[in-house]
């Protein structure tokens, strides 16, 4: 399993534009093949700062992810205007936080 976890960087005038054009794409995403969990929350509109939690069933399901056509046009609009800090874990054994 890969979840994927951190900060998306924004303008704070851009927080509401970047937040609908993620809200448009994350019904679309959760049904993917692979997707596990998908979110994305805004932390702090003061600065910019968009958590994202992402959990996918392995490596291959992230990647068609992000290959797929329907995140081409997003990523087009976001990618020079976003500053992302998101780290990729590869987790081998999950088991409940009570365990």
């Amino acid at each position: 399993m890969i979840i994927l976890m951190g900060y998306v960087h924004l303008n704070p005038s851009d927080v509401n534009q970047f937040t609908a054009d993620v809200q448009a794409v994350v019904s679309s995403t959760r049904a993917e093949k692979g997707c596990l969990f998908y979110a994305f929350t805004l932390e702090d509109a003061r600065v910019g700062r968009m958590l994202t939690v992402q959990r996918w069933q392995d490596q291959e399901s992230l990647t068609a992810h992000v290959e797929r056509h329907e995140s081409a046009p997003f990523l087009k609009k976001w990618g020079n205007r976003m500053r992302m800090n998101i780290l990729k874990y590869d987790v081998s054994n999950e088991s409940s936080f009570m365990e």
